[in-house]
Protein backbone atom coordinates (compact mmCIF):
# COMPACT_ATOMS: atom_id res chain seq x y z
CA UNK A 1 0.00 0.00 0.00
CA UNK A 2 2.17 2.88 -1.19
CA UNK A 3 -0.60 5.45 -0.51
CA UNK A 4 -0.61 4.43 3.16
CA UNK A 5 3.17 4.77 3.46
CA UNK A 6 3.03 8.18 1.80
CA UNK A 7 0.22 9.30 4.11
CA UNK A 8 2.10 8.14 7.21
CA UNK A 9 5.21 9.96 5.99
CA UNK A 10 3.26 13.20 5.50
CA UNK A 11 1.62 12.88 8.94
CA UNK A 12 5.01 12.25 10.55
CA UNK A 13 6.55 15.32 8.87
CA UNK A 14 3.53 17.40 9.95
CA UNK A 15 3.86 16.26 13.57
CA UNK A 16 7.58 16.96 13.69
CA UNK A 17 7.13 20.45 12.24
CA UNK A 18 4.17 21.44 14.43
CA UNK A 19 5.89 20.20 17.58
CA UNK A 20 9.11 22.08 16.82
CA UNK A 21 7.13 25.25 16.06
CA UNK A 22 5.02 24.84 19.22
CA UNK A 23 8.15 24.34 21.32
CA UNK A 24 9.63 27.60 20.06
CA UNK A 25 6.33 29.49 20.39
CA UNK A 26 6.34 28.65 24.10
CA UNK A 27 9.93 29.89 24.29
CA UNK A 28 9.07 33.14 22.50
CA UNK A 29 6.14 33.74 24.84
CA UNK A 30 8.38 33.16 27.86
CA UNK A 31 10.95 35.56 26.43
CA UNK A 32 8.24 38.18 25.92
CA UNK A 33 6.89 37.62 29.44
CA UNK A 34 10.31 38.34 30.96
CA UNK A 35 10.54 41.60 29.01
CA UNK A 36 6.94 42.77 29.60
CA UNK A 37 6.22 42.71 25.88
CA UNK A 38 3.09 41.79 23.93
CA UNK A 39 2.24 38.16 24.68
CA UNK A 40 0.83 35.24 22.77
CA UNK A 41 -2.70 34.50 23.96
CA UNK A 42 -3.13 31.43 26.14
CA UNK A 43 -5.83 30.13 23.81
CA UNK A 44 -3.36 30.29 20.92
CA UNK A 45 -0.80 28.31 22.90
CA UNK A 46 -3.44 25.68 23.68
CA UNK A 47 -4.64 25.49 20.08
CA UNK A 48 -1.10 24.75 18.90
CA UNK A 49 -1.17 21.74 21.22
CA UNK A 50 -4.62 20.66 20.01
CA UNK A 51 -3.52 20.73 16.37
CA UNK A 52 -0.74 18.25 17.08
CA UNK A 53 1.90 20.14 19.02
CA UNK A 54 1.18 18.70 22.45
CA UNK A 55 4.61 17.11 22.82
CA UNK A 56 6.28 20.38 21.79
CA UNK A 57 4.07 22.22 24.28
CA UNK A 58 5.05 19.88 27.11
CA UNK A 59 8.73 20.14 26.23
CA UNK A 60 8.42 23.92 25.93
CA UNK A 61 6.76 24.13 29.33
CA UNK A 62 9.53 22.07 30.91
CA UNK A 63 12.44 23.66 29.04
CA UNK A 64 11.37 27.29 29.34
CA UNK A 65 9.62 26.83 32.74
CA UNK A 66 6.60 28.46 31.16
CA UNK A 67 2.93 28.12 32.14
CA UNK A 68 3.86 25.54 34.76
CA UNK A 69 1.67 27.16 37.43
CA UNK A 70 -1.45 27.38 35.26
CA UNK A 71 -3.81 24.43 35.73
CA UNK A 72 -5.20 24.69 32.23
CA UNK A 73 -1.68 23.98 31.00
CA UNK A 74 -0.38 21.55 33.62
CA UNK A 75 -3.52 19.43 33.29
CA UNK A 76 -4.75 20.48 29.86
CA UNK A 77 -1.68 19.79 27.76
CA UNK A 78 -1.20 16.23 29.11
CA UNK A 79 -4.94 15.63 28.62
CA UNK A 80 -4.68 16.80 25.02
CA UNK A 81 -1.71 14.47 24.47
CA UNK A 82 -3.59 11.51 25.97
CA UNK A 83 -6.62 12.25 23.79
CA UNK A 84 -4.39 12.40 20.71
CA UNK A 85 -2.73 9.10 21.62
CA UNK A 86 -6.17 7.53 22.13
CA UNK A 87 -7.26 8.74 18.69
CA UNK A 88 -4.11 7.27 17.13
CA UNK A 89 -4.75 4.00 18.96
CA UNK A 90 -8.32 3.86 17.70
CA UNK A 91 -7.21 4.59 14.13
CA UNK A 92 -4.56 1.88 14.29
CA UNK A 93 -6.99 -0.60 15.81
CA UNK A 94 -9.67 -0.03 13.19
CA UNK A 95 -7.34 0.12 10.20
CA UNK A 96 -5.28 -2.89 11.34
CA UNK A 97 -1.93 -1.23 10.65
Amino acid sequence: MPWLEKTLYIVLIYLVVINVVTFFIYGVDKWKAKRSKWRIEESTLLWWAVFGGSIGALLGMKTWHHKTLHRKFTWGIPAILLAQLAIVGIIIYYTQL
